[in-house]
């Protein structure tokens, strides 16, 4: 009885189209933001940060701006872990070589830069679609990963590809400790969401959804497919640029370019699937739910007193996955978010049963 919006007139267009319109979502959100600024701090751990909130907080980053292109436009993508390459490399030579930038103009540039890049691989959308456009992102995957590897200006002719940064500082903050580092993360989180959600309410976004629901007959209605799928890749990339930044800066500390392979690209996928396409906040479940599940499954054998060996836990790890995506696929196609809209659905005629 306490989900109703019985009482909650609307009487502006503002106040209709609202981005929760429900007064009870909108202060569920504000309690959980914070809490999540307030509570956590106060029962996370350092090994918490480290393992679990800090990863989880960059990759739902990442896992946004890859269902903004997936999700809602509909153009695949395999190789976006190319793209955060390219954040984290550019926000590189850019503290290097300008070292009077603020960390904050460093992240924005960063994520121009990808969003170039991926304007630059997202052109033959323009032309194919399917298969065989996740196969030309692909190759921008291990074309970019070849190019780092390379070309050593992007390291700074560092003797062993690998790249040491400073630590952030932010108008004189030094962001060094777990804590300091997990209120920056969700700071920029919570910007990047709010902007992702009225991205896809906007013209813009509904452009992006009629490109995915057909392209054919979005363009009859005066869509143009250049100007939609070139905006959903240079978005989608730019997310990934600082997505790529922020890991590299804030949670590796050091990297070379295979900290970004295809198999954090194949992860981020995993997410959204897992998560739901075409749901911002099923990228927070899917980020969560990959982010959770090694460390579980890591554990549970001792938990259960079971001896494994590590090995056969990796590989359990990649069984687990596969089997979830597809169940997902098959019983839930939206995943998670899915069923938590169906919760709330039925919250809102509980007792009743119509």
């Amino acid at each position: 009885m306490l989900y109703r919006e019985n009482g909650q007139f609307k009487t502006t267009y503002r106040s209709d189209q609202q981005m929760l319109p429900i007064t009870q979502d909108r202060f569920f959100v504000w309690g959980v933001v914070a809490l999540a600024f307030l509570l956590v701090p106060l029962l996370a751990s350092d090994y918490m940060f480290r393992a679990l909130v800090v990863p989880f907080l960059i990759l739902t980053i990442a896992a946004i701006g890859l269902n903004i292109l997936v999700g809602y436009c509909g153009q695949i993508s395999l190789g976006h872990a190319a793209f955060m390459s390219v954040g984290a490399y550019a926000a590189y030579n850019l503290v290097i070589r300008f070292p009077f930038l603020n960390f904050l103009v460093v992240l924005v540039l960063a994520g121009l830069v990808a969003a170039l890049v991926g304007i630059l691989f997202g052109v033959p959308s323009l032309r194919i679609k399917g298969l065989y456009l996740a196969v030309a992102t692909l190759a921008a995957q291990f074309f970019i990963d070849w190019m780092f590897a390379r070309v050593k200006w992007f390291t700074n002719y560092s003797p062993s590809g690998s790249v040491s940064p400073a630590d952030v500082s932010l108008f004189g903050w030094t962001i060094d400790e777990p804590v300091e580092k997990y209120w920056f993360l969700l700071g920029v989180l919570v910007v990047m969401t709010l902007l992702a959600k009225n991205l896809t309410r906007s013209h813009i976004g509904r452009s992006w959804m009629a490109i995915r629901d057909m392209d054919v007959a979005a363009s009859v209605i005066g869509i143009r497919p250049l100007h939609a799928k070139l905006s959903a890749f240079a978005v989608s990339s730019f997310f990934a640029g600082v997505a790529g930044a922020l890991w590299g800066f804030v949670h590796l500390g050091a990297w070379e370019p295979l900290a970004f392979n295809i198999n954090l690209s194949f992860n981020l996928l995993f997410m959204i699937i897992i998560g739901g396409m075409g749901s911002i906040l099923g990228s927070y479940f899917g980020a969560a739910f990959i982010v959770v599940l090694p460390l579980v499954l890591n554990q549970l054998p001792n938990w259960l007193g079971i001896p494994i060996s590590t090995a056969m836990v990796s590989h359990l790890e990649f069984i687990v996955f596969g089997a979830l995506i597809v169940l997902f696929l098959i019983a839930e196609p939206h995943g998670l978010a899915r069923l938590w809209a169906i919760g709330k659905e039925k919250l809102r005629l509980w007792p009743f049963p119509h």
